[in-house]
Order: C-alpha cells, then structure tokens, then sequence
C-alpha cells in the first residue's frame, strides 16, 4: 500500500500495489480506479553517530534513520550499540559545528543521548539534622508518586517533592513522574 495522487478522485489516496516494474501499476482503495504511476524514490538510510550516556559512563553507536526523517531533542529513539540494542532519549543534537533542538536526519553530525531503559534514581532521605543520600537503578518507565511511602536503601521514606530534568518541582500530593525524568527525589524518614 501507497499513498499518491488518484486521477479520478483528484487528491491523494490509499493504492494497492498490483504490479511492480520500472514503474507501478495500482489500484485506489477509494474507487477502484487502475493506473500507472511512478516509483517513489528510494530513500537513503544513514548511520548516525551517537553517544549513549550510563551515568558515568559513554559509548559510542549508532542510530539508523532515512535521510529525510527528522529528530528533536526529547525524542525517544533505539541506539545500536554493538550486538546490544538501547532505548535512548536525545538530550543534545550536533549538526555541523552548532548544536541545535530540531535538525533532519541528513544535516546531523551527531545525537547526544541518554540511555532511558535503567536509570539511577537519586533520593535524598532527610531525617532530622541528617540527610541520608540513596543511588537505586530502576526501569525508565517505573513511576513515582508525591506523598507515597517506599523503601529504598534500608530507609522507609516517604516523598515529599520530586525535581524533575526539566527544572520543574513536584510538589502536590498525587503527583507522579517516570524514573527516566527525575533528576532527584526528596523524601523524609517514616
């Protein structure tokens, strides 16, 4: 299935391929009319170079994409790195020697992300005159709530606020976060 211009319906529609040669014989999905039409171009698919951040540690891979497919900065994409395959959120683009928030696949140099798939969720524990400081990994997609009671280092703690990537602060109770976009978790011993 394609989608191109029918000339009886005069706009573009959905055509089922019938036959393929040096151009395309289909049919519209709208009215059935039969013609020719020409092959859409080939799109090219590029390697892009991108740098997968662990907390500490950063690998070099490589995303795959067509030369006109575009990608911004927050967008969640698959990295190959190696034999291994990663679940990455773009935190930087490089297009030339400037680095950008949108850019086309083409014009990129390199895409700086972070791997979202195991994060390590940081919670500052405070009871008292003491804060207790607590590194947990944790799947991206596990969620947070204000105002719920956990255990995480031997502590029970509940959540007071969460400080999100973006720079925003959780503070009402019921609210929740993804682990892959906090930044910090502040809680007090219960």
């Amino acid at each position: 299935m394609i989608s191109i211009h029918c000339p009886t319906c005069d706009e573009e529609c959905t055509h089922r391929i019938l036959k393929e040669s040096t151009d395309l014989l289909v049919q519209c999905t709208e009215c059935g009319h039969v013609h020719h039409a020409q092959r859409p171009p080939a799109q090219k698919l590029l390697s892009i170079r991108t740098i997968v951040s662990r907390e500490t540690e950063s690998t070099v891979c490589i995303v795959e994409m067509t030369s006109d497919d575009y990608c911004n900065v927050g967008d969640m994409i698959v990295a190959e790195c190696g034999d291994e395959a990663l679940g990455v959120e773009i935190t930087s683009i490089e297009s030339g020697d400037r680095r950008v928030e949108r850019a086309v696949a083409s014009d990129v140099t390199t895409l700086w992300t972070r791997a979202i798939e195991t994060v390590v969720l940081k919670v500052s524990i405070h009871s008292g005159r003491t804060t207790k400081p607590v590194y947990k990994p944790v799947e991206g997609e596990e969620m947070f709530v204000v105002g719920e009671v956990y255990t995480m280092g031997g502590s029970r703690f509940r959540i007071s606020h969460i400080k999100l990537r973006e720079g925003q602060v959780m503070r009402k109770e019921g609210w929740k976060a993804a682990a892959r976009r906090i930044k910090r978790i502040y809680g007090y011993r219960v």
